[in-house]
């Protein structure tokens, strides 16, 4: 079909240090049976090892589906070469879920062989346990309460959704780290969090500079309830646009969650989470904006 195509095919992609082709072998052949003796080149630089996540990537993006089986052995090279690179960011090149990368990772990295901290896809460092980085946060927002979200996230090495979590946390009273992310009763570093959360909450007892303690909007259904007879958003067509937005979320428990993953072929996890997060990061950057709005106001009231 290549061969028979009346348009110009794409450049092969070359590893130039080796002259391996990393994508376009079917090109080459179509190439081959057209009688032509040259082809377009795209050449690319870097290890044998980067070449060999690049052609993954490649594939899974236009290439021909590769199996499972293949997947998974990609997998498990891309883990042993990229070590670093977190589960999601390994998922998102193999087409495979985060959580069969972990599996993956336990079954064929050694206890010795595990690292403090993984790159995600965006570039940036977070450590393998978020527990760590909870209490770098909670340390943030004692010293820093009217940081954004954004900027707790940036210092602490977290993802914006865990800061937002931990301030929550922090506002109901709670531990910031939650009882699956904690080690031993004697683990010094929950000892430390659990003292700077204590700090923190004493601040907000008005023992020194208070972090701003007002309730999560949507945080069950009672208060959502309330949220659902205010007349100032019951009879405005954005109000009640954002109540339906509201209630979708809020009816959505671990069961129902679960249910909704079943839905999600394996070839689209990655395409489903991309989604997922950008729609996450819409909802932050539109609570932070409220926030934002709601300090300003408390100022000049003041």
């Amino acid at each position: 079909m290549l061969a028979e195509a009346p348009t110009p095919l794409p450049p092969i992609v070359v590893h130039r240090p080796t002259m391996r082709i990393i994508d376009g072998m079917h090109r080459v052949q179509a190439a081959v049976l057209r009688g032509e003796d040259r082809v377009e080149v795209r050449f690319v630089d870097g290890t044998a090892d980067d070449a060999f996540v690049l052609a993954v990537r490649l594939n899974a993006e236009h290439g021909m589906p590769l199996s499972r089986r293949d997947r998974v052995a990609a997998a498990e090279r891309i883990i042993s070469s990229h070590g670093r690179w977190s589960d999601r960011r390994i998922a998102e090149v193999t087409g495979l879920s985060p959580v069969t990368v972990s599996a993956l990772r336990r079954r064929t990295t050694a206890d010795s062989d595990q690292v403090e901290a993984r790159t995600g896809r965006d570039g940036r460092s977070r450590p393998v346990d978020s527990a760590v980085g909870r209490r770098r946060a909670v340390q943030v927002i004692a010293a820093r309460p009217d940081a954004s979200l954004r900027e707790i996230a940036q210092e602490a090495g977290i993802a914006p959704a865990t800061a937002r979590d931990v301030r929550r946390r922090i506002r109901e009273g709670k531990d910031p780290v939650p009882a699956k992310l904690r080690g031993t009763a004697q683990d010094s570093g929950e000892a430390a969090g659990s003292g700077v959360r204590n700090r923190v909450l004493a601040e907000t007892a008005g023992h020194g500079p208070r972090v701003r303690s007002e309730p999560v909007v949507v945080a069950g259904p009672g208060r959502f309830a309330n949220l659902r007879k205010d007349p100032s958003l019951r009879f405005s067509e954005a109000g009640r646009a954002l109540l339906q937005l509201l209630a979708a979320a809020n009816e959505l428990d671990d069961e129902r969650w679960r249910w909704l993953m079943s839905a999600v072929p394996a070839h689209r996890h990655a395409d489903i989470a991309r989604a997922a997060r950008l729609c996450g990061e819409r909802w932050l950057a539109f609570a932070e904006e409220l926030e934002r709005g709601s300090g300003m106001r408390a100022s000049r009231a003041v």
